[in-house]
């Protein structure tokens, strides 16, 4: 059964991984049961901060990730443990990306570097 495309909610200027709602809240933004929140969490699929031993806060960065397990399970019939593979190897892969966006970036700087001391070396020399 396919779900419906719920749009975000739009907020400028907040951090993704800012604790902002409240499980019941967190709950309805992704359509799921406040327990079913509960067991990812217990899964270790999702990892809500504590603002003491019993309230979780969620970020947006986890209602994303909430929506995503969503997707896999309902929509794909992927099961839980599945769903810890896949989204392991997603966070890998977004850790590598990052890895190398910083890797090509140290790169480009160290290229306009020499380019420039090449340029300052034959404008020197002529």
């Amino acid at each position: 059964m396919a779900r419906e495309n719920k749009t975000e909610p739009v907020l400028k200027d907040v951090d993704k991984n800012e604790p902002l709602y409240m499980i019941g809240v967190a709950a309805k933004l992704c359509d799921l049961h406040p327990q079913t929140l509960r067991m990812y969490e217990r899964l270790g699929l999702v990892r809500p901060a504590r603002v003491s031993s019993k309230n979780r806060l969620y970020s947006q960065a986890d209602i994303e990730r909430l929506r995503q397990i969503q997707r896999l399970t309902q929509d794909m019939g992927v099961n839980l443990a599945g769903v810890e593979v896949i989204l392991d190897l997603l966070d890998k892969m977004q850790k590598m990306q990052e890895n190398m966006e910083s890797e090509i970036e140290r790169l480009r700087r160290l290229m306009e570097e020499q380019a420039k001391r090449l340029e300052n070396f034959t404008s020197s020399t002529t």
